[in-house]
């Protein structure tokens, strides 16, 4: 059988029933806590509550426009909570596919039973999940939690398929859509960051042939300290040097606003052009590959 067809149909058909669960069931308007305030941040383009949620409020925009009119904004805002959750059980099912591909030691040729063992484990605990409490209590209001674990969805699916091309000539390809999906995680939730822990064990049980307690502990802590630089230093620390060169270009050098920031962006840009480019003319592929 076509099992790469019948995996890609499943896992979409999986992502349709949740849809229909929640849409069934999402708020009409808005919830009492938080998101009322997403709902008008996002339908106005304004600013909320710390650290902010800029992509979620973007997309969001785009389906406040797609009201009928002003009084369905809320539903429409919610609808968009509903589209991340349906699509979570999506990546959920492909993820579940490929894990037990591995479980049951399945190469190429896929038997038919096979195939049933793997797509009733997908069934099984993509339906699960959908029906749990905090998922679903989630998916049917304007939260940036159902989001957010869409993104984490995405991630370990990423990761998987990073696993399976490891170390061949575009195996990397993925590990660079996983880092643009961490960017994009820190406009939603940093929950995304959660993620690369479990990256790190998958990265250390490819690539390690006789595994110990003491190199299962490292890696451990090697993970933990690529989630701890990201999300404590490459972050803050980010935006912390447009803020203070801004702040030292205008009251310091008496230029005009925003020339710290566009100075800083402009460094930034070229660190990483010459960076590209000098580590590709001396062939250092990892390096080149970090800074990518």
């Amino acid at each position: 059988m076509n099992f790469k067809k019948y995996n890609r149909l499943l896992g979409f058909f999986t992502g349709f029933c949740a849809f229909i669960v929640y849409s069934l069931t999402v708020e009409p308007t808005a919830s009492y806590w938080d998101c009322a305030e997403y709902i008008s941040t996002s339908a106005k383009l304004q600013i909320g509550h710390p650290p902010g949620a800029p992509l979620f409020q973007m997309l969001g925009a785009v389906f406040a426009i797609l009201a009928i009119e002003n009084t369905q904004i809320a539903y429409a805002i919610n609808m968009m909570s509903v589209t991340s959750s349906a699509l979570t059980i999506v990546f959920m099912f492909w993820s579940v596919s490929l894990l037990s591909k591995k479980i049951l030691k399945v190469k190429n040729e896929i038997s038919s039973e096979e195939s049933f063992k793997i797509f009733g484990a997908a069934f099984l605990t993509t339906f699960t999940f959908m029906f749990t409490d905090s998922f679903w209590f989630n998916a049917v209001e304007a939260e940036v939690y159902a989001m957010a674990t869409l993104i984490l969805s995405v991630l370990f699916w990423l990761a998987l398929k990073w696993e399976q091309e490891m170390n061949t000539e575009y195996g990397d390809r993925w590990l660079l859509m996983i880092s643009f999906v961490i960017g994009l995680s820190f406009g939603v939730h940093f929950m995304g960051l959660l993620t690369i822990p479990a990256i790190g064990m998958i990265y250390f049980f490819k690539n390690t042939e006789k595994i110990t307690f003491k190199n299962f502990l490292l890696s451990n802590l090697i993970s933990v300290a690529i989630l701890l630089f990201i999300f404590k230093l490459l972050l803050p620390s980010t935006l912390a040097i447009f803020g203070e060169v801004e702040v030292y270009f205008v009251n310091n050098l008496n230029l005009p606003f925003n020339s710290g920031t566009i100075f800083t962006g402009v460094i930034i840009l070229l660190f990483f052009y010459y960076g590209l480019k000098y580590t590709s003319q001396k062939n250092w592929v990892n390096i080149n590959t970090s800074i990518l």
